[in-house]
C-alpha cells in the first residue's frame, strides 16, 4: 500500500473538483473506515442500543446467546465486532461562513499504518515537515480550562510551535483544551505575516463517530471542498474547529464514544518519532515528539502509561487538574531503594508503605474510581518511567521560556535514552532543529562548556544543509575548525543536498546525465536521479558512487555560468587538465570516480570560498553574506556573486526567484563597491593592486575582468577604478596633459623630447637610503611594466628585506633599464601610451575613409587592365593591415582555446561591424575585377564605405559627453524595431486597400509593391498624390481597363466608384501614424533618453573601459603602419619566445608573502567596513526602537511580578490578621480559665508607627 502511495506525487494539485478527485482517487483504495456489524447489547439502554453507541438496525447480525438466553458476548471490541470498507469521507473541507483557507480531511481506520498516513499529510496535503510535535491531551468535554493555562497555550505553546516549526495534535473539537489550542492558532494568524502562518500547523486527530454533523463530509468520490456548517446547538462542542489545517477522523466503529483514538495516535506519534528533521530527512536527530498533559481523568492514566512505555516524554502541567495533579504528586514521591521491575509490568517487591502511598493518592484525586488496584499497578509502571515525565509548574513560571522548558523536556528524555550521548549534544541538536540559536546561545554556548569539533560536525552539516545561518557563525566561533570539516566529499555531499526545486540542481543533473551517458548508463533526471536524492542521508563518511554528483558538474555548471574570465574550479583536486577536451575529461573523470576517489578525503584548499559558492548558487542571502565575510578576496568574491546570480536569474522562470537574485546580486555588487572605497581610502596603490591581482582561488579572474563580466556599472563608476584606468590610458604622460599637444608631437616627434609633454618620473624612492627602483614582480621584462611600482605597498622593514632579494633577483633587468638611452626611453614613453594608439588610430582612420572616398568618387577606373589606379591599390593595402589586426585579435589574443577566443570576437557587436565591412570589401573586390560585375563591385563599395564610416561612433565612446549618447543611440535602435512592426502593420492594412480601390486590375508585381508599402510610406511625410484620389484633380491619361492590355504593360485606369472610400481611409491612415505611431516613438525615445541620461556617467565609465583595454592590447602604431608592428610582435613573441608585459598592466599574479600581506590588508579594510556599518545600524532609529520595545517588555516582566509580590503580600497580611485573631481570641480564653496559671499578666499590644518614606 504503501509502495502505492509513493508512486502517486501529484495530490492535491489539479485545478479543481474533477482534477482533484482524480489525483486523491486511490485514497479508498488504501485507507479503510470501520463499521460495526455485530451488535452488542448495551444492558444500560435496556437492550436498545449497541455498546458501540448504534442503534441495533444498522447492524448485520446479534452476538449470538445460549439456551437461556442470556448473551456470550457482553463486551464489545472493536476489532472483534467491526470490519472495513473503503473510506467515504477524505478530501478538502470548507467551514461555512469562517472565511479562511480549506482544511483537510480523512476518515480512517483505528489500525491504519501510520506511515501511510504521514506520507499524505507531508506529500499530498503539502504540509511541511515538522522539526517537533507536540500532543495536547486531557481536558475533554465540558470540563473548564484553568485562566493560566488558556495563558500558556496562547503565548508559549503556539510562540514555541511558531519559532520551532512544529505540529500541534490537538483533539480537533471546539471543547476543552482543543478549544483553547485552537483559539490560540488562530491569534497568531491573525498577528502573524504570511511566512510565519506556514509553521504553526495543527492537526485534529478526533474520534469519527463524536463529531457533530458528521454525514456533511461523507462522499464516496471525495470531496473537494465539503461545506461544514457549525450550528449553535448544545451539542457545538462536539464541531470540528476550523482552525486545524488538518484532521485525521479516526473510526473504530463506534458512535459518539471517546477513547478510539489514542491507540491511532500513540502510532503516529512513534512513527514520526523515528523520521528524522531536515530536508528529505537530512537532520542530525529525529523528529522530537512531546506529549503535553493538561488535567484529565483516571483513563488518562492509561494512556500516558503506553506512551511512556515507548518511550515518548511527556510534560505535566501541575495543577490544571486531577491527572496532572495526581503526576506531579507520583513523581514527587522519594521511593526507598528496593529496585524495580523492567518488564514493563507493575513494579514487584515496592514496599506495602509506598503502594499505599500511592493508593492514598489515588483516592484524593479521582475519589469516583472503583478500581483502585489496577490504577496503582499503572501508577507504580508510570512511577518507573518517571524520567520521562518534566512538571511544569505554569502558575508560577509563566509562559515567557516556554520553548525552552519544552527543550529541557525533550533533552532530559533524550538523555534517558541514550547513554552514549551527552546532554549537551542532544540539547544542542534540539535547538539547530528548532533553529533556536538564542536558546543555544543562553544555555549550550555561555562559556561553561567547552565543545570540541566532534561534538559540532554533525550540527554544523545539519545546519547547512537546512539553511540555519546562525548556527553556522555560532559553530565556527565556538571550536569548529572549517579547514579540518570540509573536505571534497562533504562539499559533494553538500552539493547533493540541494533541494530538486532549484535551478542549480536541474542544471547539475544536466552535467551528471550527460557524463552518465557517456559511461553507458543514463538515468533519467527525474527518475532515478531524483529518487535517489529524495532518500538521501548525508553521511559524509560512506563511500559515493560514480553516478552520484561529483564535484566535476559542480565545475562545468561556475564554467557555464562564470564564463572563460576564470579556469575550471576543482580540476587541481580532480587532477585534470584543463587543456584537454571536453570528451576526454568526461572519460578521465569517470575513470576517477570508478577508482578509488582518494581525493574526496583531501581538505578543501579554499573552504569559505567553497562554501560561498554553495551558498550562492541556492540563492541563500544570509547565509551567502557570512561566507563571504569569512572568505578572502572580498571584493573579487562579490563580484563572483554578482555574476553568478545574474546568470541564474536569467535562467530562472520563477518570477518570484529571479527578483531575489536580482536584489541579491546588486548587494553584492554594493558590497564589492563599499570594501574597494575603503580600501581606496586606505591606499591608492594596494587598491589599484588589488583590482589587477590575478586570483587562484576564482581560477586566475582579475577584479576588472570578474565587474565586466557581470556587467557591474556601479563598481567601474567608483573614483579608485577610473583613477587607475586614467593611469593606464595615459602611461607615463601626465594626465593633465591637452589633446593638442599629443597631436603636434604626433605630426613632430622631436618635440617629445622637449619641456611641451610632462612625463613622470620612471622611479620612486622606497626610503632615502634606497638606490634602485624595480616595478611589480611580475612586471620585470622589459620597460613597458606596470606603472605601480612594488615601493608603493612596502610599508614595513621585512618588505624591504624582500626589495633586496627581489633587486639581486632581477638586477640584469635593472642593468638592461639603466643602459637604455634618454632617447628610447622617452620614445616608448610616448609610443606605448594608449592615448597615443588611440589617437594615431583615429587620425589614421580619417585618413583612411578620405581615400576611401576619394577612390570610390574620382579615382575607381574601370577592370583590369585599366584599373585598378595606383591609389587604389593603396586602399586594398589599408584594408589588408586592418585585416591583419582583425586576425590578431581573433587568433593571438589571450590564453583561451581557439573556439573561445573566436567567440569572443563574435560577441562584441563592433567587432561584428568590423567583419562585416571587410567582408563586404573582399566582395566589392571580387566583383569590380571582372566587367560583368563592376558595377556590382562598385555599389557593394559604396555600401560598405557607409559601414565603414558607422564605425567612428565607436571611437568617440571616450568622449563623456558622446559616450551615453551612442548608449542612448543603440537603446533607440531597438525602440525603432518595435515601431516598424506597429507602422508595417497599418502600412499593410492601408496599402492593401488603397490599390483595391483604385485600381479595379493590375497584376505588376513591381507596381503592386510600390502602391502597397512604397507610398502609402510616402504619405506619412507629405507626398500625397491628390490627383489619383481626389475626383475633382483627376488627370487624363492614356490608360485601359482591358486586362489583356494591362498584363501588356498597359497603364490601367483609375477607379472612381469608392474614391470618396479612399480618402477616409486616408485620414484616419494619417491620423494613426502621423499623430498616434510618431508619438509613441517620441515617447519612447524620451523615456529611454531619460533613463540612460540619468545615469549616463556610470554607463560611459563603464564603456570607457572596454575602449581602454582594446587600445592597451594593440599596437602602437596604426594602419596602414601597424604591419611593422605585426612583423615586430611575431618575431618577439613567437620566434624569440619573449612574455608580453604590456598585458600585466591589467593583470598581475602575486605570490608568496605580497600576496597574503594584500589579502591581509583587504581583510583589515572589509572589518573596518561591516564594524562601521554595524555601528551605523545600532545607531539607526529602527535599532532604537528594538532596544526600547525589549527594555519596555523588561519593564512590564518587572512590573508583572511586582503585581504578583503585592498580591502574594496581601493573602499573607490577611492570613496574619487571622492568626492575630486567634491568638488573641486564645489569649482571652485561656485568661478567664483556670487551666493555666501565671503570676504576670499578658502582654499588652503596642501600636508599631510606621517609619516616614526616606
Amino acid at each position: 500500500m504503501v509502495a502505492q502511495l509513493e508512486k502517486d506525487r501529484e495530490g492535491g494539485g489539479g485545478k479543481a473538483g474533477s482534477q482533484k478527485e482524480k489525483d486523491q482517487s486511490w485514497i479508498p483504495k488504501i485507507i479503510k473506515k470501520r463499521v460495526c456489524t455485530t451488535f452488542v447489547a448495551d444492558t444500560l439502554s435496556n437492550g436498545g442500543l449497541c455498546q458501540c453507541g448504534g442503534v441495533q438496525e444498522i447492524h448485520d447480525s446479534l452476538a449470538t446467546g445460549d439456551y437461556f438466553g442470556a448473551a456470550i458476548v457482553t463486551q464489545w471490541d472493536s476489532r472483534q465486532h467491526s470490519s472495513e470498507y473503503p473510506t467515504d469521507a477524505f478530501g478538502e473541507l470548507e467551514f461555512a461562513g469562517a472565511g479562511r483557507r480549506h482544511s483537510y480531511f480523512v476518515r480512517l481506520s483505528c489500525d491504519t499504518s501510520p506511515q501511510i498516513i504521514y506520507t499524505l499529510m507531508t506529500t499530498h496535503w503539502g504540509l511541511p515537515s515538522p522539526n517537533l510535535v507536540v500532543s495536547v491531551v486531557g481536558g475533554e468535554g465540558h470540563e473548564k480550562i484553568k485562566p493560566w493555562v488558556r495563558a500558556i497555550l496562547r503565548k508559549g505553546l503556539v510562540r514555541a510551535a511558531q519559532s520551532t516549526g512544529a505540529w500541534i495534535l490537538t483533539g480537533g473539537l471546539r471543547e476543552g483544551v482543543s478549544r483553547c489550542v485552537g483559539e490560540a492558532v488562530k491569534e497568531n494568524v491573525a498577528a502573524a505575516s504570511a511566512v510565519s502562518q506556514k509553521k504553526v500547523i495543527a492537526i485534529g486527530v478526533t474520534p469519527w463517530g463524536l463529531v457533530h454533523n458528521r454525514q456533511q463530509l461523507v462522499n464516496a468520490q471525495g470531496s473537494f471542498p465539503a461545506r461544514y456548517y457549525v450550528q449553535n446547538t448544545t451539542r457545538d462542542t462536539y464541531c470540528l474547529d476550523n482552525s486545524c489545517q488538518a484532521f485525521l477522523l479516526v473510526d473504530n466503529g463506534s458512535v459518539g464514544q471517546r477513547g478510539g483514538e489514542t491507540a491511532f495516535q500513540d502510532n503516529l506519534e512513534d512513527y514520526i518519532s523515528h523520521q528524522r528533521t531536515g530536508i528529505w530527512g537530512s537532520g542530525s536527530i529525529e523528529i522530537p515528539v512531546l506529549c503535553m498533559l493538561i488535567s484529565g481523568e483516571a483513563s488518562m492514566l492509561e494512556r500516558l502509561d503506553t506512551s511512556l512505555k515507548k518511550a515518548t516524554p511527556w510534560l505535566v502541567f501541575a495543577g490544571s487538574g486531577p491527572a496532572a495533579d495526581f503526576i506531579t504528586d507520583l513523581v514527587a514521591v522519594i521511593l526507598s531503594p528496593t529496585p524495580l521491575a523492567v518488564d514493563g509490568e507493575a513494579v514487584k517487591g515496592v514496599s506495602a508503605e509506598f503502594c499505599d502511598r500511592v493508593c492514598e493518592k489515588i483516592r484524593k484525586h479521582f475519589p469516583a474510581e472503583t478500581e483502585l488496584e489496577k490504577l496503582v499497578d499503572t501508577a507504580l509502571s508510570i512511577y518507573q518511567r518517571r524520567e520521562l515525565i518534566t512538571v511544569f509548574h505554569g502558575e508560577q513560571e509563566g509562559a515567557d521560556d516556554f520553548d525552552t522548558v519544552l527543550l529541557k523536556a525533550l533533552v532530559r528524555a533524550s538523555k534517558r535514552l541514550s547513554s552514549m550521548a551527552s546532554e549537551c549534544t542532544e540539547e544542542l541538536k534540539l535547538a539547530v532543529a528548532w533553529n533556536r540559536v538564542d536558546i543555544a546561545k543562553a544555555e549550550l554556548f555561555n562559556g561553561d562548556i567547552h565543545w570540541k569539533y566532534e561534538d559540532l560536525e554533525d550540527s554544523m552539516t545539519d545546519a547547512l544543509i537546512n539553511n540555519k545561518p546562525q548556527f553556522v557563525r555560532l559553530f565556527c566561533e565556538n571550536g569548529l575548525n572549517i579547514l579540518n570539516y570540509l573536505t571534497n566529499q562533504r562539499l559533494e555531499s553538500l552539493y547533493c543536498s540541494l533541494s530538486d526545486s532549484l535551478l542549480a540542481y536541474i542544471l547539475l543533473q544536466r552535467h551528471l546525465s550527460e557524463r552518465q551517458s557517456l559511461a553507458g548508463s543514463q538515468p533519467s533526471v527525474d527518475g532515478v536521479a531524483l529518487g535517489t536524492m529524495k532518500t538521501f542521508h548525508v553521511e559524509v563518511n560512506t563511500g559515493a558512487s560514480a553516478m552520484d554528483l561529483s564535484l566535476y558538474e559542480v565545475s562545468r555548471l561556475l564554467q557555464d555560468l562564470l564564463g572563460d574570465i576564470c579556469e575550471p574550479f576543482y580540476y587541481g583536486a580532480l587532477g585534470l587538465d584543463p587543456r584537454m577536451g571536453t570528451r576526454k575529461t568526461l572519460k578521465q573523470v569517470n575513470k576517477i570516480l570508478q577508482g578509488e576517489c582518494t581525493y574526496r578525503n583531501q581538505r578543501s584548499l579554499s573552504p569559505w570560498a567553497a562554501l560561498f559558492i554553495w551558498a550562492v548558487l541556492q540563492n541563500r542571502s544570509e547565509m551567502a553574506i557570512y561566507f563571504w565575510e569569512m572568505a578572502g578576496e572580498s571584493v573579487l568574491g562579490a563580484l563572483g556573486a554578482c555574476k553568478i546570480l545574474r546568470e541564474l536569474s536569467k535562467l530562472e522562470n520563477e518570477t518570484e526567484s529571479k527578483l531575489s537574485m536580482k536584489q541579491l546580486a546588486q548587494r553584492f555588487e554594493n558590497l564589492a563597491n563599499d570594501v574597494f572605497g575603503e580600501c581606496y581610502q586606505s591606499s591608492e596603490s594596494r587598491s589599484f593592486t588589488l583590482l589587477i591581482r590575478k586570483s587562484p582561488v576564482w581560477g586566475g579572474a582579475t577584479c576588472l575582468e570578474m565587474a565586466t563580466a557581470a556587467d557591474a556599472r556601479l563598481f567601474f563608476s567608483h573614483d579608485g577604478v577610473q583613477s587607475l584606468l586614467s593611469q593606464i590610458w595615459w602611461g607615463d604622460m601626465e594626465r593633465s596633459t591637452e589633446v593638442w599637444k599629443l597631436i603636434l608631437s604626433f605630426f613632430m616627434p622631436p618635440l617629445i623630447y622637449t619641456d611641451l609633454i610632462s612625463f613622470r618620473e620612471p622611479e620612486e624612492e622606497v626610503k632615502p637610503s634606497a638606490v634602485y627602483h624595480i616595478r611589480d614582480s611580475d612586471s620585470v621584462g622589459g620597460n613597458d611594466a606596470t606603472v605601480f611600482s612594488i615601493a608603493d605597498i612596502i610599508q614595513s622593514e621585512e618588505d624591504l628585506e624582500e626589495l633586496k632579494t627581489l633587486k639581486e633577483k632581477f638586477k640584469d633587468s635593472m642593468q638592461t633599464n639603466s643602459k637604455r638611452p634618454f632617447i628610447m626611453s622617452r620614445w616608448r614613453q610616448f609610443w606605448y601610451a594608449p592615448v597615443t594608439s588611440f589617437l594615431g588610430n583615429v587620425l589614421m582612420y580619417f585618413l583612411f575613409l578620405c581615400l576611401f572616398a576619394y577612390v570610390l568618387l574620382v579615382d575607381f577606373k574601370s577592370p583590369p587592365p585599366e584599373g585598378p589606379s595606383s591609389l587604389e591599390f593603396v586602399l586594398y593595402f589599408w584594408v589588408f593591415t586592418l585585416v591583419c589586426e582583425e586576425i590578431r585579435q581573433t587568433f593571438f589574443g589571450g590564453s583561451l582555446f581557439l573556439l573561445q577566443r573566436m567567440k569572443k570576437y563574435i560577441q562584441d557587436h563592433w567587432n561584428k561591424c568590423d567583419l562585416t565591412a571587410i567582408l563586404l570589401f573582399l566582395l566589392a573586390l571580387v566583383c569590380r575585377m571582372f566587367p560583368w560585375s563592376f558595377n556590382v563591385g562598385r555599389a557593394v563599395m559604396a555600401i560598405d564605405y557607409m559601414v565603414f564610416t558607422l564605425r567612428l561612433i565607436h571611437i568617440f565612446a571616450i568622449h563623456k559627453q558622446l559616450g551615453p549618447k551612442i548608449i542612448i543611440l543603440g537603446k533607440m535602435v531597438k525602440d525603432v524595431f518595435f515601431f516598424l512592426f506597429f507602422l508595417g502593420v497599418w502600412l499593410m492594412a492601408y496599402g492593401v486597400a488603397h490599390q483595391a480601390l483604385l485600381f479595379a486590375y493590375d497584376p505588376r508585381p513591381k507596381w503592386i509593391f510600390r502602391r502597397v508599402f512604397y507610398r502609402p510610406y510616402l504619405h506619412i511625410f507629405g507626398q500625397i498624390p491628390f490627383h489619383e484620389m481626389d475626383t475633382d484633380k483627376l488627370e487624363e491619361l492614356d490608360c485601359t481597363y482591358n486586362h489583356t492590355e494591362i498584363e501588356a504593360g498597359a497603364e490601367p485606369c483609375l477607379s472612381t466608384y469608392a474614391n470618396w472610400l479612399v480618402v477616409i481611409l486616408l485620414v484616419i491612415y494619417l491620423l494613426f501614424t502621423n499623430i498616434v505611431l510618431v508619438n509613441l516613438l517620441i515617447a519612447m525615445f524620451s523615456y529611454t533618453f531619460s533613463k540612460v541620461q540619468e545615469h549616463s556617467d556610470i554607463y560611459w565609465k563603464f564603456q570607457r573601459y572596454n575602449l581602454i583595454v582594446e587600445y592597451h592590447s594593440r599596437p602602437c602604431l596604426a594602419p596602414p603602419f601597424i604591419i611593422f608592428s605585426h612583423l615586430h610582435i611575431l618575431i618577439k613573441r613567437h620566434i624569440r619566445q619573449i612574455p608580453s608585459v604590456k598585458s600585466q598592466h591589467f593583470a598581475v599574479k602575486l605570490q608568496g608573502r605580497k600576496a597574503s600581506r594584500l589579502n591581509t590588508w583587504e581583510a583589515v579594510q572589509k572589518e573596518n567596513l561591516l564594524c562601521a556599518q554595524n555601528k551605523q545600524q545600532r545607531e539607526s532609529d529602527t535599532a532604537r526602537l528594538q532596544r526600547t520595545s525589549v527594555k519596555v517588555d523588561s519593564v512590564l516582566k518587572q512590573m508583572a511580578e511586582i503585581r504578583d509580590h503585592d498580591r502574594r503580600l496581601r493573602l499573607l497580611e490577611t492570613q496574619l490578621e487571622y492568626c492575630c485573631s486567634a491568638l488573641s481570641w486564645m489569649t482571652d480564653a485561656l485568661s478567664q480559665s483556670n487551666v493555666v496559671t501565671t503570676n504576670r499578666p499578658p502582654p499588652l499590644h503596642k501600636d508599631v508607627t510606621p517609619l516616614p518614606p526616606s
